[in-house]
């Protein structure tokens, strides 16, 4: 004998055990974070840079200065956004939108601006232009299947572009003009053979996407027909005997 009363004994439940404190989630970063800020600031130089490249005839050398310098800063904002929001969790669904559309915007002003004013041949314009623009749209085509990271060749790519493209801005004559000219060639040579890598990337990402979903419904498949047999087993039961849940 305990002393107990039974009924007490009987109504004595163990103590329920605390809920586990619930995990925290990481805060969405803000979209008003400085990488975010610095890819605004790229698309706002955008109509600056066309209205000081065009200024008057597009040949003063004062304005394409200006319009130079404009460049010149949203090309080092494109350094440095992409970099801080992968290092301090920036990223955010804007940012990955904006920052590429910022790029293209950008360059393209430049190119067709420069092309318009019979400084570079039309061309080149539209071999860098369907490049970027085809590569962007098959990266959103194989995004379900992963991300194409962005490679040396196309870091390399980018900075010849970048410095090919702000020479050409400026009114450049002699020994630099002629500079300027193979380094617009080797921008040309890189953006075209990166484009060639960056698809062959994308198909074959492509076909392994697919031999990975065509794996995993051939698993449930078979793991399907598997159940359905133990099943049928069950019913039937050993040597032909009525199943047990007969």
């Amino acid at each position: 004998m305990t002393g107990v009363p039974a009924s007490a004994a009987g109504n004595h439940r163990p103590a329920a055990p605390a809920p586990a404190p619930a995990s925290p989630v990481a805060a969405k970063p803000s979209v008003w974070n400085i990488a975010n800020v610095l890819t605004m600031v790229r698309l706002v130089l955008v109509p600056g840079f066309v209205v000081l490249l065009l200024h008057g005839d597009g040949h003063d050398p004062a304005w394409r200065s200006f319009a130079w310098a404009a460049f010149a800063i949203a090309m080092i904002t494109d350094l440095f956004d992409g970099e801080l929001a992968r290092r301090y969790g920036l990223v955010t669904d804007f940012g990955k939108i904006a920052d590429p559309i910022a790029d293209k915007a950008i360059m393209g002003a430049a190119l067709v601006g420069l092309s318009a004013l019979g400084d570079l041949p039309w061309w080149v314009t539209v071999v860098i232009l369907f490049r970027e623009l085809g590569i962007t749209l098959m990266r959103f085509w194989v995004i379900r299947w992963g991300v194409i990271p962005a490679s040396r060749g196309g870091k390399l790519k980018t900075l010849t572009q970048g410095v090919a493209v702000g020479m050409y801005i400026l009114v450049l004559t002699g020994p630099l003009a002629t500079i300027r000219a193979v380094l617009m060639g080797a921008a040309v040579f890189l953006t075209v053979v990166t484009g060639i890598d960056y698809v062959r990337q994308a198909v074959v990402m492509r076909r392994a996407g697919l031999a990975a979903r065509r794996a995993a419904i051939a698993r449930v498949a078979v793991a399907a027909v598997a159940g359905g047999q133990q099943g049928q087993a069950g019913e039937a039961g050993p040597a032909g005997e009525p199943g047990r849940d007969a």
